[in-house]
Parts: structure tokens; C-alpha cells; sequence
């Protein structure tokens, strides 16, 4: 039964107190009604004795304490889940904005969701194939995995993304594959762009899509990755599909719980972040794995956009510790024209070894990985030195690393945001660039796959 209270003490920016409440619960919902008969939504942020600390989901604006009152609804916040949320378009709180009909829940979820058991979970280890080679050859994704793309203002992660959305599957078995792409406080162009992105090419028929635009409150996007994720629980563990969660931008999300933390006047951490936002980001992330006993899966790629181009920023540098690697946009390749500019060694995935090889990629990826990194590294100090010495100074063999790592950025790495390659064509090309070098430098790798490869 709904209780409804007229002791508003105070209202301040997106929050309110509520005094001389009785049985209300943290994270309960409850909807204020002011004098003129307006309704808006609000959710209970702490509750300290019979005083509630409230969050709203609108503007504060008009809200006066004296004339309105609140009523709490007994229910924490849920999301009514369907297997026809698929090729739908809902707003930060999970409300449809594609002007299709409202979904039929088949059941509501809380969208704080359920931590996963570690022991009930299973080791990521099949292989997902994005059609990017920097990403499926060097730094492979796995399916359960968490694995962010690191950006920064103004590269082109959106396209990245998109890319990823429309192109990603799970090799070799007919299981369903789904997309659940969540976009936080992005701007209207940006969505429409993502929205039109997946219409063209016929992804938005496995494309959940929750957006939240840039001018909407700063709640609602705390909200969205959880109704995303929670989106991606159902169809993952009760519809038995394959799940790529992508969320851009996570720096917008931190900033809204660095918002909601000053006006609640939190002690500040690390550049006035909210000390459990390490806490906050792991009950996001940890969402994703795959659960013993299911065949369903989340996998996860988180995009964030580096303030300042700066690694060690609180917001890449905590999620660099929960999830399984990183993905590193570079400045340099993209003013080169590498589309997309993935700078492939300070990139990496620790869990590519379990998904590559044999029977999952190909017997030889392994090896022309290895080779392949090693090559560049070393193309990449021959073209430093190259610079600083002039090329006279070179060694025959130095040239020709410099001109595999000139070749491998132009070839390898750039592809465009419209080419899906399989993982055939990404170590076919390879190999191609590996003949730029003499067989006797390829020491990474086992003969018989130079036998059978390197002489084609």
C-alpha cells in the first residue's frame, strides 16, 4: 500500500529530504505530486531514521516543499523484460521511443540485478569474431569477457562501436546472437547515428538499444547500464542467446555519480570522484561472464573516452583493474588516417590465448600473433631511429622492419568501418605482411606453418 507524506523539509539540486517517514527502504521508488496535479518520479537514496534522503528523476524545478507531497510505492526499480525488447528503442529508463507499442513483460527485473556466484561461473574461452582485425587477430575478445575500448575526445569510438555491433558473432554454431548497446549521455546526432547505423544494415533486428541523451538528468544515466544489463541477463540466461553488451561512454556515467556524490556533499576521492566509484563500476562490469549449467553468455566492451588522453585517470585506470585487459585508441594513427586507429601494443587482451588456436580460429594464429607484435615493435624503433639518425643509418634488415610496420598499420590495422573480415582473411593478410621479411627472421613461429603458409 502506497504511503504518502506532506514533510518535504528541503530541496537541493537533484535531491530532497523527507522527514518523519516509517518503513521506507533504500533504493524504494516514489513519485512526487506537486500542487497543480504534476507527477514526477523519484527514487530513496539512503534513509537515516525516519528521514529519507530522496533522488529525483526530473527537474526540481517548481517543487514546493509546503504544497507537495510524496508517495512511496513499496517497489524497488524494475524492468519489465520481453524477448520483444529485440529491434526496440528505449530511453534511459528503459521506455520505448521508437514510437512502437509498449512491451508486454513477460517478467519485471530488478535492475540492480544479482552478483554472479564465482563459483558458478565458467571460463571465457570460445572466440568472437568482430571483423576488425586489430581486435580478432592481436587482441582476440572471448566470449563471457570484459574488454573496454580506452578513447579519447574527438576519436572515432563511435564508429568503432557501431562497427563492432553490426559485424560481431560467435563462429560456427547456429545459437542466437544478440546486441544490447547502451549509450549514456550522448548527444541527440550521436544517437540518431547509431539508431540509423543499425536500420541500414539490418542489425537492429538483434539490437536492444537504451539511450540517454546528454541533456537528460544526470539519475537517469545511473540508471541506464543497469537497465541494460539487466536487459541482457534475461536474454542471456532465460532466452538462452549470446549477449555483446557495448556502453559508451562510461566517462559520462562516472561524471553523473560524481554529480549525484556532490550534491549529496560526500567526502571526494581522486579529482573529486566519489570514493566507492571502484565499487560502483564492478557491479556493472562483473554483470558479464558466462554461468555454469547455461548455455547463454554476456560479453562485454565498455568505451570510455580518457580525459586528457590520460591512462592514469581515475575512470580508465580502476576499470583497467576489474575487466580483462583494454583496447587503446591512438591520436597518432588516426591523424595518419588508420581507420579505426587501434594502437595494437599497449593494447591488450588476457584472455586471447583461450580463444584462439585450433578448431576455435586457426592452428597458426598463435604463432603469426606473436610474430606480428614482434615485428611492429620493431619496425616501430627502426622508424625512431630512422628520424633521429636518418636512414643512412639503418641496417638492410631495419628498412625492411620499417616498412612492414608502415605496411601493417596501412593494411593490417586500417580496414575501414564497413569491411567485416573473417579471421581468415585477417591472418591471410597476415601472412602477407610477414613475406616483407625473411624467413629467417620469423623465429616465433613453428616451421611447419612457415612450410605450409610463408612460401605461398
Amino acid at each position: 500500500m502506497p504511503r504518502e507524506y506532506k514533510t518535504i523539509e528541503e530541496v537541493a539540486g537533484p535531491l530532497m529530504l523527507v522527514r518523519e517517514v516509517s518503513g521506507v527502504t533504500y533504493n524504494e521508488l516514489g513519485e512526487i505530486e506537486l500542487a497543480n496535479g504534476e507527477k514526477r518520479r523519484c527514487k530513496v537514496l539512503e534513509v537515516d531514521g525516519s528521514n529519507a534522503l530522496v533522488q529525483l528523476f526530473d527537474s526540481a524545478t517548481g517543487i514546493n516543499p509546503a504544497t507537495s507531497k510524496v508517495r512511496f510505492s513499496g517497489r524497488v526499480m524494475e524492468l519489465g523484460v520481453s524477448a520483444d525488447m529485440l529491434s526496440r528503442v528505449f530511453d534511459g529508463l528503459g521506455r520505448p521511443i521508437d514510437n512502437g507499442p509498449e512491451i508486454l513483460p513477460e517478467k519485471r527485473m530488478d535492475i540492480n540485478g544479482l552478483p554472479m556466484n564465482p563459483a558458478a561461473r565458467s571460463y571465457p574461452q570460445e572466440f568472437i569474431q568482430t571483423g576488425v582485425s586489430a581486435i580478432d587477430g592481436l587482441n582476440t575478445l572471448v566470449r563471457g569477457q570484459k574488454l573496454p575500448i580506452f578513447s579519447a575526445s574527438g576519436l572515432p569510438h563511435a564508429q568503432l562501436a557501431a562497427q563492432i555491433a553490426r559485424q560481431a558473432k560467435v563462429r560456427g554454431t547456429d545459437e542466437q546472437f544478440a546486441v544490447v548497446f547502451a549509450a549514456l549521455g550522448i548527444t541527440y546526432e550521436e544517437a540518431d547515428y547509431f539508431i540509423q547505423s543499425f536500420r541500414e544494415t539490418g542489425a537492429i533486428d538483434r539490437t536492444v538499444l537504451f539511450i540517454n541523451l546528454a541533456n537528460d538528468p544526470a539519475v537517469e544515466r545511473i540508471a541506464t547500464p543497469r537497465m541494460a544489463l539487466t536487459a541482457a541477463e534475461y536474454l542471456a540466461f532465460e532466452q538462452n542467446m549470446h549477449v555483446l553488451v557495448i556502453m559508451t561512454d562510461i566517462t559520462n556515467y562516472a561524471d553523473a555519480l560524481r554529480e549525484v556524490s556532490a550534491a549529496r556533499k560526500e567526502v571526494p576521492s581522486r579529482r573529486g570522484y566519489p570514493g566507492y566509484m571502484y565499487t560502483d563500476l564492478a557491479t556493472l562490469y562483473e554483470r558479464a561472464g558466462r554461468q555454469r549449467g547455461k548455455t547463454g553468455s554476456i560479453t562485454m566492451i565498455p568505451i570510455l573516452t580518457m580525459p586528457e588522453d590520460d591512462k592514469t585517470h581515475p575512470i580508465p585506470d580502476l576499470t583497467g583493474y576489474i575487466t580483462e585487459g583494454q583496447i587503446i585508441l591512438s591520436r597518432e594513427l588516426y591523424r595518419k588516417n588508420i581507420a579505426p586507429p587501434i594502437d595494437v601494443l599497449p593494447s591488450l587482451s588476457r584472455l586471447k590465448d583461450k580463444g584462439i588456436g585450433e578448431g576455435k580460429t586457426r592452428a597458426d594464429h598463435a604463432d603469426t600473433m606473436n610474430q606480428l607484435f614482434s615485428a611492429y615493435a620493431r619496425g616501430k624503433d627502426a622508424k625512431e631511429l630512422m628520424v633521429i639518425l636518418g636512414e643512412a643509418a639503418l641496417t638492410e634488415i631495419d628498412k625492411k622492419y620499417a616498412k612492414f610496420a608502415d605496411e601493417f598499420e596501412k593494411e593490417y590495422v586500417s580496414q575501414g568501418y564497413d569491411v567485416n573480415r573473417d579471421i581468415e582473411a585477417t591472418l591471410d593478410i597476415g601472412w602477407k605482411l610477414l613475406r616483407i621479411l625473411p624467413r629467417s627472421e620469423l623465429k616465433r613461429i613453428k616451421d611447419e606453418y612457415l612450410d605450409k603458409y610463408y612460401e605461398e
